[in-house]
């Protein structure tokens, strides 16, 4: 089976997330890749299929962690990574091939909480008795633990963050039937778009008519009404701003210690280095730290929401006396 494929600069375009996480960006596209282009090009292979192959090789990871030992451990970790490619694969063939569903998206998405279970069970099990130490015991439930409070955090503040700017909307629209409104865009999807801009470097304040930043910026602004939840945010960290653009210019985005920096210091660095608790202790310290920040980040975003809906309150009075 041979299909009609674009060359792999285009791949990347189409398949690579413009920002994701510092372990995958590094250590995973480079690889899988050129891997997505054979798979899609030269075989009939799905996505669901890599994710079952994903689910395989990461229960074979857990058995060699079971055993307890180095040799174990290091084929463990390796195996592993393995299974953390193919995960990686599935959503980049789908888009691709135009193969993705809403069922393979929930799929995905369970297989990857069975596997790091099952890591994490197997690994802290085989080395409690390897060892004895009962410490291990607790590290499985706080693997377990931290890796769904990570994706539950995730989520949740993903469906607060629509809330708000489905709410923003909903009264931008509620304008526009009363007088001749322009174009609606939010600050964070036109920076995602051109991390350069020049509002970027100058963020204590919105973009008001007679700025002139660049791209996106520029295009929404001339257009619309440019709105900024994270202006707080970006007044009282302003040297956040260029850390992120650095950042995004190379596709890395700035939580660097996510649900998947700490899984590959658990079930790879950990067990390679023969480290288990420390690196599991370490990544779980981060893992939390870097999730309060944005826990702290959304709460500003908050104060942000509540002043923009109280602004378009206070337009609303004065055109109606008016």
């Amino acid at each position: 089976m041979r299909r009609d494929i674009p060359p792999l600069v285009e791949v990347r375009r189409i398949t690579q997330k413009k920002r994701d996480a510092w372990w995958t960006v590094l250590l995973v596209d480079p690889v899988a890749t050129p891997l997505v282009r054979f798979v899609a090009r030269r075989t009939g292979i799905t996505p669901n299929q890599i994710t079952w192959g994903a689910l395989v090789l990461g229960l074979a990871a857990a058995a060699c962690f079971a055993k307890g030992d180095w040799y174990w451990l290091t084929a463990g970790a390796l195996i592993y990574h393995l299974s953390f490619i193919l995960d990686c694969m599935d959503g980049k063939v789908a888009r691709l091939t135009g193969q993705g569903s809403v069922f393979g998206a929930w799929l995905d998405y369970i297989f990857d909480r069975i596997r790091v279970m099952a890591c994490a069970v197997a690994l802290m099990a085989g080395q409690f008795h390897r060892t004895g130490e009962i410490a291990y015991i607790w590290l499985a439930a706080v693997v377990v633990f931290l890796d769904g409070l990570r994706y539950i955090n995730s989520l949740e503040i993903f469906k607060t963050r629509h809330t708000m700017r489905k709410q923003i909307k909903a009264r931008i629209r509620s304008a526009r039937r009363a007088e001749d409104q322009t174009e609606l865009a939010f600050m964070e999807d036109l920076l995602r778009d051109n991390p350069e801009a020049d509002i970027e470097h100058d963020a204590t304040s919105l973009p008001t008519q007679e700025e002139t930043p660049r791209g996106p910026v520029a295009f929404a602004a001339s257009r619309g009404q440019v709105i900024d939840l994270h202006q707080e945010f970006r007044h009282r960290f302003p040297a956040y701003l260029r850390f992120r653009s650095f950042m995004l210019r190379h596709r890395i985005r700035t939580h660097l210690i996510s649900g998947i920096e700490f899984q590959m210091s658990v079930f790879i660095i950990g067990p390679l280095l023969d480290q288990v608790i420390a690196a599991t202790v370490v990544s779980g310290a981060l893992l939390l730290a870097f999730e309060l920040a944005i826990i702290y980040k959304l709460l500003l975003s908050t104060r942000d929401f509540t002043r923009t809906m109280s602004s378009f309150e206070q337009q609303h009075n004065i055109t109606t006396a008016a």
